[in-house]
Order: structure tokens, then C-alpha cells, then sequence
């Protein structure tokens, strides 16, 4: 009993401090998701109004959140497995023992994750400028017409997605490289000895051992790549023609440019469904693999 009181005791101020600062806020959003509240409502708090479920119906009525979800998936769906791809990558040859300088190489790649999004975001404007840009010039180096990167609807999300996999990869790269640095080097040995192939082994040994770590990192990329707003906010300010509208943009846009705080919050709430909803179905997926 002693010990359970002094487990609770030290739990306190960290439980306290969520409190205060997670719970209380998420059940304030929720219920002003509830309402009317704008920018008349903050004028004089007797103009706001209960409209219950209001805000979410009206959100899945209008087109431009249905667009915004679209690209948000579209981000998702192709900025993901890059993301991994990538990662995986790196760690594997880090992992490698013919790599050399791995210190040199790990801190390197992992540079990008510490810096500021919206410092790098400003230089890839002006690597992917149309006319002074860096990305042209080595296209017309080779005889290619200047692509305006940004200012396309048919490039500037797969552009911000280049970006963001650039971004973010070094991340989840320490987090494959511990992973196989986990993995007991026998098993390796016992594969080269019975003749398997270095695609073998990564496929026999490197993914089955692998399986804790994906489902971690694919859960934290995922989600991650969800809320996408810094990017299309500093690079193409959700265009061109709306093409990079994502669905926390949409919300930024609702709180804090249109004042429908209660709108911007049922935005919020409806990508926590949606991210809920695609982690349990990526969580249900990986038992039923784990048990075949």
C-alpha cells in the first residue's frame, strides 16, 4: 500500500500538469465545437449559440473539406511510404559494415528533423523558384522546359511531399537503425552460411524482426503527416487553386482568418476521428498479419 501511495504521489504533478494543460483545453474545444462562436461572440459572449452538431454537418456538406481531406490523403498515402522507404533506406546502409564515417553520415541526415520548417521551407521556395531556382536550371541544363513547381496544381503538393520526406526522414532512421542494431548478428551468419542472399536475408530475417518497429514508426508517420499545415502554409499558402489545402490548413483558415472558432474546431476533431480511424484499422492489420 505504501508503495502504490508513492507511485500516486509522484504521479501527481505530471498527471496534474496534463490536466491543466491537455485535458482541460481538448474538453473546451469539444465544446465549442458545439456552438456558434465567431468574432461576435468574442465581441459579447450573449451572442453565442448552442448549435450541437451544426458545425459538423455543415463541414461534411461543403466541398472544400472533402477537398482538403483529399489532399490531405493524397499527402498521406504517397509522402508516407517515401517516408519509410527512405528511412529504411539509410538505416540499412548506416547499418552496413562497409559504411564508413557512420557518426559523420547519422548526424548529417538527421540534420533536417532539428531544423526550423519554416526556415527550410523558404530556402526550397527558392531552390524551386520558376525562374531563378535551382531545380530549373539543372532541368535546362539538360535541354528541359522550367516547371513552375509551385505555382501548378499538378506540382506543388508533390513538391511540398519531396520537401516534407526530405524533412522528416532522418527521424525515423535513428529509430530503424536502433531497430536493427537490435538483431542478433547469429542470424545473419547462420543465413550467409546456408547460402541465402543478401535479398533473402532482408526479406527472412531484417523485415519479419522488423515488424515492431514498422508498425511503431508507420503509426507515428501517419499521424504525423495527418496534420500537414507548415509546409503549404509557407510555401504555397494552401494554392495554387486551393490544391494544397489541407484539412489543418482548412482549420487555420476557419479559426483563425474567418473567426468560426467553433467550425475550426470541428475540423480538429473530425481529423481525430479520421487519425483514430486509420490507426486502429493499421493496428487490426498488423495482428491479423502477425497471426497468419
Amino acid at each position: 500500500m505504501n508503495s502504490q501511495r508513492a507511485a500516486w504521489l509522484f504521479l501527481t504533478p505530471a498527471l496534474l500538469v496534463l490536466g491543466v494543460f491537455f485535458l482541460l483545453p481538448v474538453i473546451a474545444a469539444l465544446g465549442l465545437s458545439l456552438t456558434d462562436f465567431d468574432l461576435y461572440a468574442l465581441a459579447d459572449i450573449r451572442n453565442l449559440r448552442f448549435v450541437a452538431l451544426g458545425n459538423y454537418w455543415e463541414l461534411l456538406q461543403r466541398p472544400l473539406f472533402w477537398s482538403a481531406l483529399g489532399h490531405t490523403v493524397y499527402f498521406v498515402a504517397v509522402g508516407v511510404p517515401l517516408s519509410m522507404g527512405a528511412s529504411l533506406g539509410a538505416a540499412l546502409l548506416l547499418n552496413s559494415p562497409l559504411a564508413r564515417c557512420k557518426p559523420f553520415f547519422r548526424t548529417a541526415l538527421f540534420a533536417p528533423v532539428v531544423t526550423t520548417v519554416v526556415a527550410v521551407a523558404l530556402i526550397w521556395r527558392y531552390l524551386f523558384n520558376t525562374k531563378y531556382g535551382m531545380a530549373n536550371h539543372v532541368l535546362g541544363l539538360i535541354g528541359i522546359h522550367p516547371v513552375d513547381w509551385l505555382g501548378d496544381p499538378h506540382w506543388a503538393m508533390p513538391t511540398i511531399i519531396l520537401f516534407a520526406v526530405w524533412k522528416n526522414f532522418g527521424y525515423n532512421m535513428i529509430i530503424f537503425l536502433a531497430g536493427l542494431q537490435a538483431i542478433p548478428a547469429d542470424l545473419y551468419e547462420a543465413a550467409r552460411i546456408d547460402g541465402a542472399s543478401l535479398l533473402q536475408q532482408f526479406r527472412h530475417i531484417t523485415l519479419p524482426m522488423l515488424r515492431p518497429t514498422l508498425l511503431m514508426v508507420s503509426i507515428l508517420t501517419v499521424s504525423g503527416y495527418f496534420q500537414l499545415f507548415a509546409e503549404p502554409y509557407v510555401m504555397t499558402e494552401g494554392g495554387p487553386l486551393q490544391s494544397t489545402t489541407s484539412v489543418l490548413y482548412l482549420m487555420y483558415e476557419e479559426g483563425f482568418k474567418w473567426w468560426n472558432l467553433g467550425s475550426a474546431s470541428a475540423v480538429a476533431f473530425l481529423l481525430f476521428v479520421i487519425m483514430f480511424g486509420v490507426t486502429a484499422l493499421m493496428l487490426r492489420l498488423s495482428r491479423r498479419g502477425g497471426e497468419v
